[in-house]
C-alpha cells in the first residue's frame, strides 16, 4: 500500500514542476540574445562579403527565417499539447532547442563547406523557431494550470525573470569571453562558445522535464474530451479569443525582434561589442531584482490594466530612446533597458491574460498559434525591417511602426475587461465570445 503524499512533499513536487516550466525561458532567452550578440562577429564567416551589413543582414535573415518558423511550432507543440499533453509537448520543445544550439556551435564556416554553411544554420535556427513557437505557449498554460489563481501574475513573473536570467548570462558570458580572450579570438572561435553552452543547458532542462507531471486540469477536463487541439474549432468558435491575443501580443512581437535583436547588434557597432554585452548585463541584472515585485503589483491592479499602462508609457520612453541612440554606455543601457523592461511587464501578465480567454481542451494551441503567427508576421521583419530604414534615414518612421504594435494593448484591454459592451458589434460581424 503506498504511503499518503504529504503537504511538503506537494509543496516541494509543485516547486520542481514550476522551476522545470520556467527554465525554458531560460534556454530560450539565452540562445536567442546569443545569436543577436553574436550574430556580427560570425555573419561573415556564413556570409562572406565585401561589405560588413550584407554579411549582417545575411544573418538577420537566418534569424528572421526562424521567427517565421514559429507559426508551425504553435500548430504543431500547441495541437500536442492539447491532444497529448504538456508535459510531452515540454519536452518535445525542448529537444529540438538543444539540437538546434549544438548545430550552430559545431558547424564548419563557408571557408570550409561552402554553401552548406548557411544552410545548416538555417536548419538549425528552423529547428529553434519551431521550438520557441511552441515553448512558450505550452509552458504558460502548464504554469497557469497549476498556479493559484490570485497569484498568477507572481507564476507568470518568473518567465519574465528567467528571460532576463538567460539574457544576464549570455551576455556576462560574452563580456567575459571578449574581456579574456579578445575581439580577434571571438570573431574567430569564440562566438561558439554560448551556442555549445546552450544546448548542455537544453540537455539538463530536458532531464528535469523528465520528472514532470501532468497537470490537474488536463487530466480532468481535457484528456477525455473530444475536439481538444482542434484546429478548426479554435478557428471557428474561438475567433474572438483568437483575435484578442493577437491584439495581446503584437507589442511583445514588435519590441522582441527589434530590442533582443537589433538594438543589441546596433548597439556593438556604435561601440565596441564588450561595451553592448556589459549594458546587457547591468539591466537585465537590474530586471531580475524587480520581476516578482512587478507580478505582485499586476495581481493588485488587474493584468489588462497593468499592460495598457505600461504600453502608453513605454510607447513615449522607448520612441525617445531608440532614436537618440548612441554608443556610449548610459545611451545604450536607456535604450535597451526601456524595451526590455516593457518586455518584462507584458510577459509577466500575458500568462494569465492569454490562458483565461481560450477553454482547456484548445488552450495551448488557441495560445500558440495566434501568438507563433503574429511573431512571425510582425517580429520577424523588424530586424531586416531596422537595418532597411537606418540606411535611408528612416527610423523614425521604424519606430513608429513598432509602437503601433504596442498600442494594440489599449483596445485588447478594454475588450478583455468590458466583452459584455462589444458583443453586439462583434455578432454583427460575425464574431463570438464562445468559451
Amino acid at each position: 500500500m503506498p504511503l499518503p503524499v504529504t503537504a511538503s512533499a506537494r509543496k516541494r513536487a509543485h516547486r520542481r514542476s514550476v522551476a522545470a516550466t520556467v527554465v525554458g525561458n531560460f534556454v530560450e532567452s539565452f540562445d536567442w540574445l546569443a545569436y543577436g550578440l553574436f550574430a556580427p562577429l560570425f555573419a561573415a564567416r556564413f556570409f562572406p562579403s565585401d561589405n560588413a551589413l550584407t554579411s549582417v543582414l545575411g544573418a538577420f535573415a537566418v534569424l528572421g527565417v526562424g521567427v517565421l518558423m514559429r507559426p508551425l511550432g504553435g500548430l504543431l507543440l500547441g495541437r500536442f499539447a492539447d491532444r497529448r499533453g504538456r508535459r510531452p509537448a515540454l519536452m518535445l520543445a525542448v529537444s529540438l532547442m538543444a539540437g538546434g544550439s549544438f548545430l550552430i556551435g559545431i558547424t564548419p564556416t563557408y571557408e570550409h563547406i561552402g554553401l552548406l554553411a548557411p544552410l545548416v544554420l538555417l536548419l538549425a535556427r528552423t529547428a529553434q523557431g519551431i521550438s520557441h513557437g511552441g515553448e512558450w505557449p505550452t509552458a504558460a498554460t502548464y504554469l497557469m494550470e497549476v498556479a493559484p489563481e490570485r497569484r498568477k501574475c507572481v507564476y507568470g513573473s518568473l518567465f519574465s525573470l528567467t528571460t532576463c536570467a538567460g539574457a544576464f548570462t549570455a551576455s556576462l558570458l560574452g563580456g567575459g569571453l571578449t574581456a579574456v580572450f579578445g575581439p580577434q579570438a571571438m570573431a574567430a572561435w569564440g562566438w561558439r562558445v554560448p551556442f555549445l553552452v546552450g544546448g548542455v543547458l537544453g540537455l539538463v532542462l530536458l532531464v528535469l522535464r523528465a520528472g514532470l507531471a501532468e497537470t490537474d486540469v488536463f487530466r480532468r477536463e481535457v484528456s477525455s474530451r473530444t475536439g481538444r487541439g482542434s484546429l478548426r474549432r479554435v478557428l471557428g468558435a474561438h475567433r474572438y479569443q483568437v483575435l484578442l491575443a493577437v491584439l495581446f501580443v503584437a507589442g511583445t512581437a514588435t519590441v522582441g525582434g527589434t530590442w533582443t535583436a537589433v538594438v543589441p547588434a546596433l548597439g556593438g557597432q556604435l561601440s565596441d561589442p564588450g561595451t553592448m554585452m556589459w549594458v546587457v548585463v547591468s539591466a537585465t541584472a537590474f530586471l531580475m531584482v524587480v520581476n516578482v515585485p512587478l507580478g505582485l503589483l499586476a495581481d493588485r491592479v488587474g493584468a489588462a490594466r497593468f499592460l495598457a499602462v505600461v504600453s502608453v508609457l513605454f510607447a513615449v520612453a522607448g520612441t525617445w530612446s531608440y532614436l537618440t541612440m548612441a554608443g556610449t554606455f548610459t545611451s545604450l543601457l536607456l535604450t535597451y533597458g526601456s524595451g526590455v523592461l516593457y518586455l518584462t511587464c507584458a510577459t509577466t501578465v500575458l500568462p494569465k491574460l492569454l490562458t483565461e480567454i481560450f477553454p482547456p481542451q484548445v488552450r495551448a494551441l488557441g495560445i500558440g498559434l495566434p501568438n507563433a503567427v503574429t511573431s512571425a508576421v510582425l517580429g520577424a521583419v523588424m530586424p531586416v525591417s531596422a537595418a532597411f530604414a537606418a540606411e535611408r534615414d528612416a527610423s523614425g518612421w521604424f519606430v513608429a511602426a513598432v509602437m503601433a504594435g504596442v498600442l494594440l494593448a489599449l483596445p485588447a484591454a478594454v475588450l478583455a475587461r468590458r466583452p459584455r459592451a462589444v458583443r453586439p458589434v462583434l455578432e454583427r460581424s460575425g464574431l463570438t465570445l464562445t468559451r
